[in-house]
């Protein structure tokens, strides 16, 4: 049985990673960390976990950890992960960092969008953790970055045909749309209820974090530098992200093409399900799942594509996403405790 710690257990990210593991045959959570609920059960936090999880809080620190996890997950904000992080590693642990620390294999492209980074060294060590893009490589490490939410729609709604050349790179835009958790657990004016609910906006437009780690994976795609318009918009839900990404294709390519291309990218993708012509994705059909749901339209009148992309923002957006990592990183089966179907209505 792998031991796992989870350092940052009370926020919504750290609550789906325990309750995944809860059922995950192979693994054992045998630390959870938070400083404000330290001393207190995990199923007192989240009533959802009582009588499944007994676990209690700790305020511990990295070489408390140490000794008790073989892997962990790191589900702190981006600056504390690259403290820590390395601590673990140096001891001969494995690490899925759900931070953006790791994400950004240029430390002055991660320095211009966040924040001086005290570990550079690490970044090379780090594999992008998008199982579809990277599962060979997510084998081989000991440190994976844990992708964005909003970056994991975007950038397998528009791998394939980046892939493929059939569309143009320059040309991207993408307008995504998420549930009221992408913000955290934290008190925030702007999570509120009555700030949220019966209401729609836009928000760090043109300036959002994710928009380096989008371009980063998008460029290496394409095999040149790619530069997005991408503008985020919170939704009154609890959870969910849509993306619709904008592209012009090629000349000549038509749907057929478009279809093909994107059958044979994912074709054993257990996580990826592709939607038949003339329908479309939507955040309730993958609600509590692990799946990203991908469907497309070929507009013949402007030649350009409309991509949608649905995932379930706290799952393959974040938890579930790293537990498939965690699964690739440890040799399990990769859909390993992530056998959730998704919660409809």
């Amino acid at each position: 049985m792998t031991r796992v710690g989870i350092v940052g257990a009370s926020g919504y990210t750290g609550e789906e990673l325990a309750r995944i593991i809860v059922r995950h045959p192979e693994v054992e959570l045998t630390v959870a960390t938070s400083r404000q609920f330290a001393g207190r059960k995990l199923g007192e936090v989240f009533p959802n976990l009582r009588d499944l999880v007994d676990i209690t809080l700790e305020n511990a620190g990295p070489d408390e950890i140490i000794d008790r996890a073989d892997l962990i997950f790191t589900a702190v904000p981006h600056q504390t992960a690259m403290d820590i992080v390395p601590k673990f590693l140096d001891a001969g642990r494995k690490v899925v960092d759900l931070s953006a620390d790791f994400r950004i294999s240029d430390a002055a492209v991660y320095e211009k969008w966040y924040q001086a980074h005290s570990a550079p060294d690490y970044l090379s060590r780090a594999v992008y953790g998008l199982p579809e893009l990277y599962r060979e490589k997510i084998k081989k490490t000991s440190l994976v970055a844990n992708p964005g939410c909003y970056p994991t729609s975007i950038i397998l709604g528009a791998a394939p045909l980046l892939k493929a050349g059939l569309i143009d790179a320059a040309t991207i835009v993408a307008d995504s749309k998420s549930g009221a958790s992408g913000a955290g657990r934290g008190a925030l004016v702007g999570s509120l209820f009555c700030e949220v609910s019966d209401g729609f906006r836009a928000y760090k437009v043109g300036e959002h974090r994710h928009t380096p780690e989008i371009e980063q994976e998008l460029s290496l795609l394409s095999d040149r530098q790619v530069i997005i318009s991408f503008t985020p918009h919170l939704l009154p839900i609890a959870r969910g992200i849509l993306s619709t990404v904008y592209a012009s294709l090629r000349e000549g390519v038509d749907a057929a093409q478009v279809a093909s291309v994107y059958e044979e990218f994912y074709r054993d993708e257990r996580f990826v399900r592709l939607w038949p012509a003339g329908t479309y994705p939507a955040t309730q059909y993958v609600r509590g799942s692990n799946f990203c749901d991908i469907g497309f339209k070929v507009d013949p009148r402007t030649g350009r594509i409309v991509i949608l992309s649905a995932i379930d923002n706290l799952i393959k957006g974040a938890a579930g996403q790293a537990i498939q990592n965690m699964n690739l990183v440890c040799g399990f089966d990769e859909d390993e405790g992530l056998g959730t179907v998704p919660l409809f209505p």
